[in-house]
């Protein structure tokens, strides 16, 4: 079963990303090494493996940097 979007926030979140914002059910996320990234959809919504992906690809680059 995919994970829920507020899940992934909160995997953002702990990882150092910073909520800037966002129109209608999209949240930009920043981080302090300039990795950004978009997440769409209801909180309560299961994420699109692309979702899950682009998610895990920023995680590695920003761990990976550190």
């Amino acid at each position: 079963m995919p994970p829920k979007i507020k899940e992934l926030i909160s995997q953002l979140e702990s990882a150092g990303f910073i909520n800037y914002g966002g129109k209608g059910s999209h949240r930009k996320f920043r981080h302090k090494s300039g990795v950004n990234i978009i997440i769409s959809g209801k909180t309560g919504v299961d994420a699109k493996h692309y979702q899950i992906r682009d998610v895990n690809g920023v995680l590695q680059k920003v761990t990976k940097d550190a």
